[in-house]
């Protein structure tokens, strides 16, 4: 076997294999510490083993390696296969995971320090367990072992949006995250269903025609949007955010919802097919990005300023790969895992320091917290498209892209977004760093060793890897030229002036009726309203539906049989009045019977 198919088995087996030992070693796992380290260590080991796997394949972008084999049969046929499949877009994404699962691992260390041992080693399990659950997905040689990882990837999260059970809104988030996907997952369901009649397989490139593309691709996207978090399936995503910090960053803003759009690029020959759903999707990844970016403008929490930026980032990255820009898609995943990673673990180190997710509770924490903030602030400009850092060159891709299919509302809505994003974020730095000192904020501490690097570690692609984009692009086989065209020009301008303008309205306290003008859109298109929606749909379209079918088990099927029931105790009851125990009646019965046969026989 193949050093490099060894190595990427070691990527599955290192994560599981702490999982089964915190798992049946009771006593490890509630070390705390001890168990904590482990996982790190097993961690860094994983990063290691993806650094050199994304060497070599810069080195080789056009690689291929495989080893799997079937394990599942339908009708004598060989049927799912189980392994590893190393190629350009594989080994990218699984430094992508190892990086950012090493940092919040890293960082967790600190930011959960005051957590009793056996809640901290609880923790670091779920944690390897998610590690290996997103590798096994990343490596996955066909749809069918795709679909084990993001079940797992699923479970997992629920674990880890609920680590902090007994507070209600935690158990609640992980219960609406758990139903939402699940509920979206029955897509993923059916698509491999469609796939495996059509083609005998979940191979990545099935031979199907255009026809049954559009039903696989269409179902899939279902999947897609619940994972990724766009309209109208978002509304888990802010809630999740009951979980601690770093599990933020882990799952809702760099590798858990990442999952839809890496599902989308490996699955790139059928959708590339479905030109319908393509073009569905351009439009609701533009709507989804322009919308969770206006819901973000008035959100007073951290966290949900950065979990709805991180929707409208997923929009902008699914409106990218339905104008048919693998690159700019992808290439936006990456970028926008490690800025947002940066600004989650940025946010949690404010939020460890004042002990609040609300901007009331922090302002002037410059003073206080000066790498943060830096870092933050760096993480914001990457985030609003500043020219010269990562989210710049991913962004510019996309629009440019969007440009070029000739959908008119989708690059609108897209430009606006790229304005709004830079206001929102600049407002978020404000209220966070700069002005006022709260209350709160006076005794604020800075982050020890464990805080900081994953920090400093995130901050370097997030400055830089936009540089990077050309040999990023050998991974894909695709050509990357860089050039700016009027759209891109565009997109600097409304960058710029929505930084200038979030700066006038909450540095300087002008144009104090601008962020009025959010509020009423905000607040009918906020998750309480959405819920609310989609508790009307599920009780117009669910609950109705099961009352009628109730009302006619009881009273047609189960009427019927009752009815049946006692029609047979009634009739039952009159004829036991012919049974007198006189043996002569009985004679007289049989004899007047014999009687009318013979009279009805002889009449006929």
């Amino acid at each position: 076997m193949s050093p490099l198919l060894m190595a990427a088995l070691a990527t599955l087996a290192i994560p599981a294999g702490m999982t089964l030992l915190f798992g049946v070693v009771p006593m490890l796992r509630r070390t705390g510490k001890p168990a904590a380290i482990l996982s790190i260590l097993a961690a860094t080991t994983v990063l290691g083993i993806a650094g050199w796997l994304f060497a070599t394949w810069l080195g080789n972008p056009t690689e291929s390696l495989q080893i799997a084999t079937y394990w599942l049969t339908m009708g004598g046929q060989p049927l799912g296969q189980v392994g590893v499949h190393l190629d350009g877009i594989s080994v990218s994404m699984l430094l992508v995971v190892a990086t950012v699962a090493w940092c919040v691992q890293l960082f967790s260390l600190g930011y959960l320090s005051d957590e009793p041992p056996n809640g901290l080693g609880r923790y670091f399990t779920y944690q390897s367990l998610f590690l290996f659950s997103m590798n096994l997905l990343v490596l996955a040689p066909d749809l069918m072992q795709l679909f084990i990882g993001w079940e797992l990837v699923g479970a997992t999260s629920y674990l880890l949006i609920g680590f902090w059970y007994p507070k209600p809104a935690a158990a609640k988030a992980a219960i609406k995250a758990f139903v939402v996907t699940k509920f979206a997952d029955s897509g993923l369901i059916l698509g491999l269903m469609v796939l495996a009649v059509a083609s005998g397989g979940f191979a990545w490139d099935a031979p199907i025609t255009p026809a049954t593309a559009e039903i696989v691709a269409g179902l899939l996207f279902v999947a897609v949007m619940g994972k990724s978090a766009q309209f109208p399936l978002h509304i888990w995503l802010p809630d999740a955010m009951q979980g601690p910090t770093p599990v933020s960053a882990l799952l809702h803003a760099a590798t858990m919802v990442a999952a839809g759009v890496y599902l989308i690029v490996r699955a790139d020959p059928i959708f590339s097919a479905a030109v319908h759903v393509r073009e569905f999707m351009t439009y609701l990844g533009a709507f989804t990005a322009l919308f969770a970016a206006i819901i973000a403008t008035v959100q007073t929490d951290i966290k949900k300023v950065l979990a709805y930026s991180t929707c409208s980032q997923l929009g902008y990255m699914i409106s990218g790969l339905g104008a048919g820009s693998l690159l700019g898609g992808y290439f936006h995943l990456t970028t926008h895992a490690f800025f947002k990673a940066l600004l989650f673990l940025a946010a949690g180190a404010v939020i460890h320091a004042v002990h609040s997710n609300e901007f009331t509770d922090m302002g002037g924490l410059f003073k206080k917290l000066k790498f943060v903030a830096i870092a933050f602030i760096f993480g914001s400009l990457s985030l609003a498209g500043v020219p010269g850092l990562a989210g710049f060159y991913s962004k510019d891709l996309i629009l440019e892209a969007v440009h070029e299919s000739g959908n008119h509302f989708a690059l609108f809505a897209l430009l606006l977004t790229a304005g709004l994003t830079a206001f929102y974020m600049t407002r978020t730095v404000v209220k966070t760093f700069l002005g006022q000192m709260s209350h709160s904020a006076e005794h604020a501490h800075g982050p020890g060793p464990s805080m900081t690097l994953p920090l400093l570690v995130l901050l370097v692609p997030t400055i830089a890897l936009g540089w990077a984009a050309g040999p990023f692009a050998t991974l894909f086989g695709k050509p990357y030229e860089f050039h700016m065209g009027l759209v891109g020009y565009t997109a600097i301008a409304l960058g710029l002036g929505g930084i200038a303008l979030g700066y006038l309205v909450y540095g300087l306290g002008a144009l104090a009726f601008l962020p009025r003008l959010f509020k009423p859109v905000a607040t009918l298109a906020n998750s309480s309203v959405m819920d609310e929606l989609w508790q009307s749909v599920y009780e117009i379209g669910g609950q109705t539906p099961s009352r009628a079918a109730a009302w006619t088990d009881r009273y047609i099927v189960d009427g019927l049989m009752n009815f049946i029931g006692w029609l047979t105790i009634v009739l039952g009851q009159q004829l036991r009045k012919l049974q007198t125990g006189d043996v002569q009646d009985y004679l007289y019965a049989v004899f007047g019977a014999a009687a009318l046969l013979a009279l009805f026989g002889g009449w006929r």
